[in-house]
């Protein structure tokens, strides 16, 4: 998961701010700072931005014959099927051994390329392989000697991009994903871009990607690639130890989890996917939805909080007022809660087991002291109802507690009583860089200001 700035590192808006942000960095051979200058310092190659267009990656492969002195090396990131589970950290182990040996013959642009991948041959996952790549010519001091360009079909998201950039690569051609975008667009899914040409298209999703990463550095405070790439800017979530020495060398892993065995598995599993058995004439006609986007029903499917049944639990209770309904939410709730998150994993230990006994309930702080400390999400009004926002308001002023405005200012109509005698007005009122409906009014009728730096609420 990436690491977010914390209060003494404030983040940027990637927007209002963009005139101190920059993907553009140099990739290739680093000469010492401290020596004398010379022309070797200057041959390196300028990008403007990581994520390379299919046509640059072509004359990323071509640069060796176009220019005396430079070598350019691809290495292939698969294993065989035929080799199980095992193949996967047996071949990770062949293409560290490989990157090692080529950098240090002077290989000035390294290629890491899972496009050999075929019905026997399964592709590494390409951040495993940037990852432990990166860390084995690190550690033998010949990192520096070369750039490290990620050819695959895994990444497509921005998240991949970034946490590939973050742990070592200096560069990513998604080419599946390009492909993935000529097909919907050949097969009218993107009447938007009917008739627009390859490489128009393309280089629409290498702009989006560009806005993702400046979006995903500006949330640590970073400002140019140059201080994100290679900075592990992430902490690992569910895997094992061996995989983390291995890849991620220096990042946190809290909890263990995955080894190679169990992704060699998943791997495989996704492989099989795409060269399955099954004649093609008997196959499902669309691809298998894990549900990582949107809930979708299944045994192997995603968990998602916001499950069809919780909601109509919870959409019951409030038209009811029913305890009984309110229960079943609760008890759904929970047992996803449990399935799906961090938190749900952790009990209170009963008071025996550390030596405590139970307090009276007469010393226990009633309900109505404790819900004066409840607060709201910050959800603006245009992103729910005026009914639903003012609603919310009503209630936690009834208990005491504090609802919040969002980011979209506040109708002054709502800081007169209403004729029950209730307040429509919110305790905590926000203010956003670049918004609408902050005035003297709206300040002056709140207890609370959050102000936000580039998204991000820091009360």
């Amino acid at each position: 998961s990436h690491l977010s700035a914390q209060k003494t590192t404030p983040p940027i808006d990637p927007i209002r701010e963009s005139v101190v942000m920059s993907l553009a960095c140099w990739i290739g051979p680093e000469q010492n700072v401290l020596s004398k200058p010379e022309p070797a310092h200057c041959r390196r190659l300028w990008l403007e931005q990581p994520c390379l267009l299919p046509a640059e990656m072509a004359a990323l492969l071509d640069v060796g014959n176009r220019f005396k002195g430079w070598r350019v090396k691809v290495l292939d990131a698969t294993f065989p099927r035929s080799e199980g589970p095992p193949g996967l950290q047996r071949h990770l182990n062949r293409v560290c051994d490989e990157a090692a040996a080529v950098v240090a013959e002077g290989c000035e642009v390294l290629v890491l390329s899972d496009e050999s991948v075929s019905s026997d041959w399964v592709q590494i996952p390409s951040l495993l392989v940037c990852g432990a790549v990166h860390q084995t010519l690190v550690a033998e001091k010949l990192r520096l000697k070369t750039a490290l360009v990620i050819h695959s079909g895994d990444p497509h998201e921005v998240a991949h991009h970034a946490l590939l950039l973050t742990f070592g690569a200096d560069a990513v051609c998604p080419y599946l994903a390009y492909e993935a975008l000529l097909k919907l667009r050949d097969d009218g899914k993107m009447p938007e871009k009917e008739g627009q040409p390859d490489a128009k298209v393309c280089a629409s999703y290498q702009k989006a990607v560009g806005k993702g990463l400046l979006k995903i550095m500006a949330k640590m405070g970073i400002s140019t690639l140059q201080s994100y790439k290679g900075a592990q800017i992430a902490d690992a979530i569910g895997l094992g130890k061996d995989v983390v020495a291995m890849c991620f060398y220096g990042i946190a892993s809290q909890l263990g989890g995955h080894g190679f065995e169990q992704l060699a598995q998943r791997t495989l599993a996704v492989h099989e996917r795409g060269f399955s058995a099954v004649p093609r004439g008997l196959a499902a006609d669309s691809l298998p939805n894990e549900g990582q986007y949107h809930w979708r029903e299944g045994p192997n499917a995603e968990k998602h909080l916001n499950d069809p049944m919780v909601i109509a639990k919870l959409q019951e209770a409030a038209r009811s007022n029913s305890r009984a309904a309110y229960a079943s939410f609760a008890a759904l709730h929970n047992s996803l809660v449990k399935a799906s998150s961090l938190r749900g994993q952790l009990d209170f230990k009963p008071p025996r087991q550390y030596g405590r006994a139970p307090i009276p309930l007469e010393a226990v702080e009633p309900a109505s002291e404790i819900v004066k400390r409840f607060r709201t999400g910050a959800m603006s009004y245009g992103s729910i109802s005026m009914e639903a926002h003012t609603t919310l308001a009503i209630a936690l002023n009834r208990l005491g507690g504090f609802s919040n405005t969002g980011e979209g200012g506040e109708d002054p109509i709502r800081y007169q009583p209403t004729p029950e005698g209730d307040s429509m007005k919110s305790a905590i009122k926000q203010v956003a860089s670049g918004r609408f409906g902050v005035t003297m009014e709206y300040l002056s009728n709140s207890q609370e200001l959050q102000i936000k730096m580039a998204q991000g609420a820091k009360p």
